[in-house]
């Protein structure tokens, strides 16, 4: 949810665009507020993939986080109800979901990458992220290749799961299909390290002290909220509720209450 995944995606992206093709408003689009397209009437429909805590996480059976928050400030802004929709992180990246009207945007922690950018329509960048190194608290591990001869374990799809097989030569890869999946096998010792966005990372160390985020990576990601291709009215309003969120303190209150402390400008 990693700078989240980048599977090769151009494979799919023709797939998905002949599925475009032959998709039409009919298939349950409905105008909105401000006369903005929705999939169902009143409701903003979200994919995300969970677990991706502090961004989307389920607590109490309720979806909470830093990115559920964001887009309730879209949602209020539109006069509607945001709906979270948990969905396979590759549905969301490769586009298909859109394709298919699953859903209105996509937030879950997502980076903008070219390979994205040609499936999607991005809101302007709204955080940003770096990959990190979790291991056991008092492993020496500083960078991936000192990983070599041990297991290195990383999310399915990732962004981190890229940069493990560019710097991973003789490390052991291991693939986890989701975030809580990679944590636990850490913790556990079935990994000696695992390589995710610094947010989570240092999310999970707050409530886990026997672990650490013992290197962090010059990776630039910046996350960013999807919509289908051609959206420009969805994509507009994100880009002026963020604008604004940022501009009256919303923004930042949001992100004190999920990371303790306020952006670095």
């Amino acid at each position: 949810m990693s700078a989240r995944s980048a599977l090769p995606v151009i494979a799919v992206a023709t797939a998905v665009a002949v599925l475009a093709g032959c998709s039409s408003t009919t298939s349950g689009g409905k105008k909105g507020s401000g006369g903005l397209e929705l999939v169902s009437s009143g409701t903003l429909k979200t994919c995300t993939h969970l677990p991706y805590a502090p961004f989307q996480v389920k607590k109490d059976g309720k979806v909470v986080g830093f990115d559920v928050d964001l887009v309730d400030l879209v949602a209020k802004d539109l006069g509607v109800k945001q709906e979270i929709v948990n969905t396979p992180f590759e549905g969301i990246e490769t586009g298909q979901d859109f394709t298919i009207r699953k859903c209105d945007l996509a937030a879950a922690g997502m980076t903008i990458t070219p390979a994205r950018d040609k499936v999607m329509d991005f809101s302007d960048p709204y955080f940003n992220a770096t990959q990190a190194l979790l291991t056991k608290k008092g492993k020496p591990f500083k960078k991936v290749e000192d990983l070599k001869g041990k297991k290195l374990g990383y999310q399915k799809a990732t962004t981190g799961g890229i940069y493990a097989k560019k710097h991973g030569t003789g490390v052991e890869l291991v693939e986890f299909e989701d975030l809580g999946l990679l944590l636990t096998a850490v913790k556990s010792g079935q990994v000696d390290a695992g390589i995710n966005d610094n947010g989570v990372l240092f999310d999970y160390v707050k409530q886990n002290p026997d672990t650490a985020v013992t290197a962090e990576f010059n990776t630039g990601e910046h996350y960013g909220i999807g919509v289908r291709t051609g959206n420009d009215a969805l994509r507009k309003k994100i880009n002026a509720v963020i604008k604004k969120a940022k501009s009256d303190g919303s923004y930042d209150r949001i992100y004190k209450k999920w990371f303790g402390t306020t952006p670095q400008s």
